[in-house]
């Protein structure tokens, strides 16, 4: 007589393999999830800045380059550069891709923190295709430096 023993399930015949592999693929989706929250982390940071949000603000308020550009008049894409804080003394040298119903083009914001104020030195928009440069400070922070 044959003596027809119970089968193993699929987990003790294959575990050898399943474990290992699972455990790779467990630490390959916390990789990326952690890489995720840190872009993610990192963005919000920098698009929470004040030289984010004020150069944004000066570009949705200009009438020439909403002419350009039309309206609204929104980001488009991840803002690249740097912005470096420490107490009330701070730097930022950023760009930030920016489009709108007619065209794109690029948003740059360079300026110096001191007292907890903010003091630009540059900030324009450059126009995509024409490589146009627009000051957005004009002559409001050239009387601002004259008075300092």
């Amino acid at each position: 007589m044959e003596d027809h023993g119970q089968q193993k399930s699929w987990f003790a015949r294959n575990w050898g393999w399943v474990v290992p592999l699972g455990g790779c693929l467990t630490i390959i989706v916390l990789f990326f999830v952690f890489l995720g929250s840190m872009i993610f982390g990192v963005s919000k940071l920098m698009t929470g800045s004040d030289p984010y949000k004020e150069g944004l603000a000066k570009v949705q308020q200009d009438e020439y380059v909403i002419e350009i550009l039309g309206e609204p008049i929104e980001t488009n894409g991840m803002m690249q550069g740097e912005i470096s804080i420490k107490n009330s003394v701070g730097i930022a040298n950023i760009s930030v891709p920016i489009k709108g119903p007619k065209g794109e083009a690029k948003l740059y914001v360079v300026g110096n923190k001191r007292n907890d104020q903010w003091t630009y030195s540059d900030m324009y928009v450059i126009i995509s295709g024409t490589d146009e440069q627009i000051d957005l400070l004009g002559y409001e922070q050239n009387e601002d430096e004259r008075q300092n």
